[in-house]
């Protein structure tokens, strides 16, 4: 495995994320294509809980102290307790940003990572650092394809128009 590469593609996502949620359509940030979906808000407040608390700090706990029990996360959870729909869009972006900047100048700056460490799991078995250091840019990859659908769907629905000239989805 590439963990340089992989770090690298996660640097490289930050303007990506950047570009995307640079809305100067605030009607779209709150739009959602069915009750059940996540809107932009909270799609970026996912983003910057799980940049700290579950990626960052999972790969950070792996590393250092392996046989210690993880702390506990709810994802889906949080967008309620925590209330995602009060909080700002633009600021919650820009803290995002800046928690992936953090992200990547801690992951330069590792010295020597035992990436091999694991934390034996009770249920999902070994959860290596660079399983998770993996899952976090594919965790990436998953928001960003469900960014651009969200605009899709809402880019038809505001339009009224059919899109598959454009192409199937």
């Amino acid at each position: 495995m590439n963990h340089s590469e992989i770090i690298n593609s996660l640097k490289k996502n930050k303007p990506v994320f950047q570009s995307l949620l640079n809305e100067s359509d605030k009607t779209i940030i709150t739009w959602k294509p069915s009750p059940e979906k996540w809107c932009l808000l909270e799609i970026v407040c996912h983003l910057y809980d799980e940049e700290r608390e579950d990626f960052r700090a999972r790969v950070a706990h792996t590393l250092q102290t392996p046989n210690d029990q993880l702390p506990p996360i709810d994802p889906a959870g949080w967008v309620s307790t925590r209330k995602y729909m009060e909080w700002n869009f633009e600021e919650t972006v820009k803290k995002f940003l800046d928690e992936r900047e953090k992200s990547i100048q801690w992951l330069i700056g590792l010295k020597n990572p035992q990436w091999k460490n694991a934390y034996q799991h009770p249920k999902f078995g070994s959860m290596s650092a660079e399983m998770f250091l993996s899952n976090w840019l594919a965790h990436d990859y998953m928001h960003i394809r469900q960014i651009v659908k969200l605009k899709f769907d809402y880019l038809k629905e505001i339009s009224g128009e059919k899109l598959n000239y454009a192409g199937e989805w």
